[in-house]
Order: C-alpha cells, then structure tokens, then sequence
C-alpha cells in the first residue's frame, strides 16, 4: 500500500536521507507496548511532496517486500535489523471464495468512499489480500496479522470474516450518514 508520512524526528530525518542519497528502501514494523513485532515490510520512497528548511520532509512511500526481523541493531541513531525475506507458501487459490470477498469487499469500498472499487485487475493475484485491507479501517494489530501469514489462501479467508464482521456496520454508518442528510 502507499502512505504518505511526515518525516519530523531527527532519526527519521537522517535515515530518510540516507535512503534519497542511496536509493534505498527502509524497514517499517509494528513496535507497540515495549515490543516489535518479528514480520515488517520495506517502503520505498515514490515521491517526496515537500521539503521544509528544518529538515522535515513529506513524503509518500509504497510497500515492496515482507521481512521477518532476525535481530535488532541500536548502533546508529535509527534502528536497523538483519532480516530474512519470507516466501509465501504456495498453493491454489479458490476462485469461488475470491469472487466472494471480491463482491464483500466492493460493498464496504461503496460504503466508505461512495464509489465503485476500480483495481479488481490490478497487481498480482498473492497481493489481494494486501490491497483490500489497505483501503479498509483495520486495527494495527490486524494488519500485522496479515503480515504474519504466509499464505494468500489464509490471509483471503482471515480478511473475509473481518469483512463479515465491518460490513453490517458500515451500512449502519451509511444509513446513518443519509438520514442525517434529510435532516
């Protein structure tokens, strides 16, 4: 998924830096009540909106490449780590099930953007999984959860009962938004 960030901390700044100057991609993991999690995602840097005279920067970032971290480095003023790329465990997908999440998940994109979901097609079919839930309001906790799998197939029918879960509240959100607009 892309995100734009706003680089502010000195640290962030200078790792930032050094990935312009280098054209490299850096790390992001969850790190949450004094623990960081074992599986991240490289961003590269796409584009950089602006850049402030105190050094802070704006930039948008796309996630490339699943990690799982072997070891923490503190010996520069950012983090490092020694990582492992992962491989997804290959296997069929289901193309019943894939119709069916695509069909729950246009509903909710109809819900929270007002309009038809457009990149059915686009990407690789292992990344569906990952695509979908970048548009949809998940908690850290389970964006990670799709991190940690490495199967399309598990991370499709995790999403789904997420969507079961979403989908009723949304439309409840979305009824509420139309009678409020009649008041």
């Amino acid at each position: 998924m892309q995100l734009p960030l706003h680089i502010f901390e000195p640290r962030y700044k200078a790792m930032v830096a050094r990935c312009l100057n280098e054209k490299l991609e850096f790390g992001m993991i969850l790190a949450a009540n004094k623990a960081v999690a074992t599986a991240g995602c490289t961003a590269e840097i796409v584009k950089t909106f602006r850049d402030y005279p105190d050094g802070r920067t704006d930039i948008l970032v796309e996630g490339r490449a699943i990690f799982r971290l072997t070891e923490l480095l503190d010996e520069k003023e950012y983090y490092e780590g020694l990582v492992e790329y992962v491989i997804d465990d290959s296997g069929t997908l289901d193309a019943t099930k894939e119709n069916q999440l695509i069909r729950a998940f246009e509903q909710c994109h109809q819900f929270l953007f007002g309009r038809p979901w457009l990149s059915k097609g686009e990407g690789e079919p292992a990344t569906l999984a990952y695509r979908m839930a970048a548009l949809l309001p998940l908690e850290l906790e389970k964006r990670q959860t799709l991190l940690d799998t490495r199967s399309e197939d598990q991370r499709r029918d995790t999403l789904a009962a997420w969507i079961e879960t979403l989908l009723p509240k949304l439309a409840e959100a979305h009824r509420a938004r139309e009678r409020h607009s009649l008041n």
